[in-house]
């Protein structure tokens, strides 16, 4: 009916589906930006599929829109109650709106609409919307690929190994299958075997990425030295951002791959769209948690880094601050690259303090020590002092004058 939407979730995406009118007015209500679902698409890809022929008047007569779930649009899946399907996954309904009115989308149709009821047109859209959901992350890889001081192309040309120089070929490979997918709007036999071998090259690239961003975290936890420490974690600043562009830029193709493969299943077996769907959104997913372990395990070892600096602030103040510096940096590039792969960390990032804090609580443990804090500005002399004094804020006169008082006794003891 005029009057009504149908909306589709799949957990990464919301479609609205229903009359262009009652769409827009939906969409608007809710203050969501969206775009186009495509659903023009499956009249020509599924119009041999079994029970399809005569939904083809629902697809022409009805709009199709997809919203990214955020955090604001995810709720309207809960505020809504749609119901999910163990066997698909996605959660869907059919919401009657009231006529001329902006927000009046209150309540559930008891009958869903003809889409709903349509296995085959239910997939269609499901695999569409999967489509749309990895483009919009492609989006966002492009754009944090743009952002980064050494650009992932910049990167490869640099590289003599033989694994990145063949990810150059894969992905000028895929980039021609999407231009030709743009233009045809299809995935013919002859584009599909130019790329479906490409898989295992990105495979190959994806695994030697995360070995080295394994070996630099291997390599800070080795150091005692602060010395050592200070240089192996200004490496790894400037290593770890380097090997996050391949592995954006590798998982970028992966997902044009898969969007690529949808394409494919939907023009020559419609059937399996939607168990091909769901093994697709696993793999992603394995993806994902193996990238997520290998990042978090080098944070983890440049936070235990920022630690032991923080306990020698004191004694060296310049290459202390330097390795909570490195350790701030590469949190912040693996942070910001989470967000764009859409990565939730499961907990929350684990800040270094600031060194001027570190110095100061360090220089009150010292302090508060008697004697021992008399050695240690022996041994670090008027400069130091000085430095660590202007980093943590000028110490009380009434401690320095303590500590000069129990000097003082010691020598006439």
């Amino acid at each position: 009916m005029d009057n009504e939407i149908q909306l589709i979730s799949d957990g990464d995406g919301l479609a609205v589906i229903g009359n262009p009118t009652a769409v827009e007015r939906f969409l608007i209500s809710e203050g969501l930006p969206s775009k186009d679902l495509g659903l023009q698409r499956l009249r020509a890809a599924l119009g041999n599929a079994a029970g399809v022929a005569q939904a083809g008047s629902e697809i022409a007569a009805n709009s199709g829109r997809w919203v990214k779930l955020t955090k604001e649009s995810a709720q309207l899946v809960n505020k809504y109650g749609l119901r999910e399907s163990s066997k698909t996954g996605l959660s869907s309904g059919v919401l009657k709106g009231n006529k001329g009115q902006i927000r009046g989308f209150v309540e559930f149709v008891k009958a869903p609409g003809s889409l709903l009821t349509n296995p085959a047109l239910l997939a269609g859209a499901a695999g569409i919307m999967a489509q749309l959901a990895m483009q919009q992350t492609m989006d966002e890889i492009t754009d944090y690929l743009a952002t980064i001081d050494e650009k992932v192309d910049d990167v490869l040309r640099a590289q003599k190994d033989a694994v990145l120089a063949d990810m150059i070929g894969v992905d000028l490979v895929i980039e021609e299958a999407m231009t030709i997918r743009e233009q045809v709007g299809r995935v013919s036999e002859v584009t599909w075997s130019k790329v479906q071998a490409t898989s295992v090259t990105l495979a190959r690239t994806q695994a030697y990425a995360l070995r080295q961003l394994d070996a630099l975290a291997e390599k800070v936890e080795r150091k005692t030295k602060i010395g050592d420490l200070a240089k192996t974690s200004k490496e790894a600043e400037s290593k770890a951002q380097e090997w996050l562009a391949v592995l954006a830029r590798c998982f970028q193709l992966q997902d044009a791959i898969a969007v690529l493969e949808l394409d494919r299943v939907l023009d020559t077996a419609p059937d399996e769209l939607d168990r091909h769907r769901l093994g697709l959104r696993a793999a992603r997913q394995n993806r994902l948690d193996l990238i997520s372990r290998s990042t978090e395990r080098l944070m983890a070892r440049m936070n235990a880094a920022a630690g032991t600096a923080n306990t020698k602030v004191l004694l060296h103040p310049t290459a202390s601050r330097d390795v909570v510096h490195s350790s701030n940096h590469v949190e912040n590039t693996v942070v910001d690259f989470h967000g764009r792969l859409g990565i939730e960390r499961g907990r929350q990032s684990l800040e270094a303090r600031r060194w001027v804090d570190a110095a100061g609580e360090v220089r009150d443990k010292v302090l508060k020590t008697g004697a021992e804090s008399v050695d240690a500005a022996r041994r670090l002399g008027n400069e130091n002092l000085d430095r660590a004094r202007s980093a943590a804020g000028k110490l009380s006169s009434g401690i320095a004058e303590r500590a000069l008082r129990r000097r003082g006794d010691d020598e006439e003891g």
